[in-house]
């Protein structure tokens, strides 16, 4: 069954009636109704193909929270071959909501890594909704530093609301575990590609994504803090969270002209949950493409790169 967001009822109404009719259809074949569920099918893709050509920064942050959205294993599955996944931090626990190990991307040995939410109540609850505690990028630290040693490109799937707050994960060195997984980026002697699949938020997402070439897909969000964080920060009130979003800056779209991410991967018509299988090989594509750009580079113009890269940031919004 599909899940709608709430400014796409519309679709929903007509894609139900048209599905209504071809229900009565199958039970009674004397029913001469396909013509008018046609009418009706075309009008939802109408109203969809509208909608999605001038989405507010608030409904991109809906979509890409989707539940129905390709999450990192569902893009490790598809696009890796050899996948064997490491587990732990080798000092206090294995946290599920970072994935990572050895794989093969198109017949290249490289690390990959990203954020877990899950896809059900049991998943999302083990995954703890994507959002990892210290021992989460200690284990991404140790697969970098992993990389280093073999010279493995290093690719990492963004999708998480950001690191987790709480009392444990402070009291176990939250802030410093996100500060040594951000240096280990940096310190990568080889090459780095990130793509924010879904949400990329703040340090927790940062942790990750000090890359090379950082590609977003259309419909993802990388912003510092939720819109409902800012809302309720700026305004008092969580509810402004739509003031919030376009405030931010969060889209694709607005990080591609700041100079923040280097490239914007288009999505299906609808966004990456209505045809899975197309987002995911389109990011697939984008990902060969960044590590092409960065073939036969040196380990010190690597690291020299990426670190002119996060030092320039911004400077487009200020020329």
């Amino acid at each position: 069954m599909r899940n709608y967001l709430d400014f796409e009822k519309g679709i929903a109404e007509l894609q139900g009636k048209a599905e209504e009719l071809r229900a009565m259809a199958r039970q009674n074949p004397n029913l001469k109704v396909e013509a008018e569920a046609d009418q009706l099918e075309s009008r939802a893709a109408e109203m969809l193909r509208d909608l999605y050509h001038g989405l507010s920064a608030w409904q991109k942050c809906q979509v890409a929270r989707h539940p129905d959205r390709p999450h990192a294993l569902d893009f490790i599955r598809a696009l890796f071959t050899e996948y064997t996944p490491l587990a732990g931090d080798r000092n206090f626990a294995e946290d599920h909501a970072i994935v990572g190990g050895l794989a093969r991307f198109r017949d290249r040995p490289v690390v990959v890594m990203g954020n877990e939410k899950g896809h059900d109540t049991q998943t999302r609850l083990e995954r703890n909704f994507g959002m990892a505690r210290p021992e989460g990028y200690r284990k991404a630290i140790r697969l970098m530093q992993m990389a280093d040693r073999f010279q493995l490109p290093v690719i990492t799937l963004i999708d998480t609301p950001g690191a987790y707050p709480g009392k444990g994960a402070e009291e176990r060195g939250q802030a410093e575990a996100i500060a040594r997984s951000t240096e280990a980026c940096l310190a990568l002697r080889a090459p780095i590609v990130s793509v924010v699949i879904g949400e990329g938020g703040s340090g927790g997402a940062v942790a990750l994504a000090t890359a090379n070439r950082i590609a977003m897909l259309e419909h993802a969000v990388y912003s510092v803090i939720s819109p409902e964080g800012c809302a309720s920060i700026l305004w008092k009130n969580a509810e402004k969270m739509k003031e919030a979003a376009q405030a931010l800056r969060l889209t694709a779209q607005d990080l591609k002209a700041l100079g923040v991410v280097d490239r914007v991967i288009e999505e299906p018509l609808g966004g990456a949950q209505r045809d899975r299988s197309l987002a995911i090989a389109r990011t697939g594509d984008a990902i060969a493409a960044m590590l092409s750009e960065l073939d036969g580079q040196s380990a010190s113009d690597l690291k020299a790169g990426r670190r002119r890269k996060f030092l320039q940031m911004g400077t487009k919004a200020l020329a």
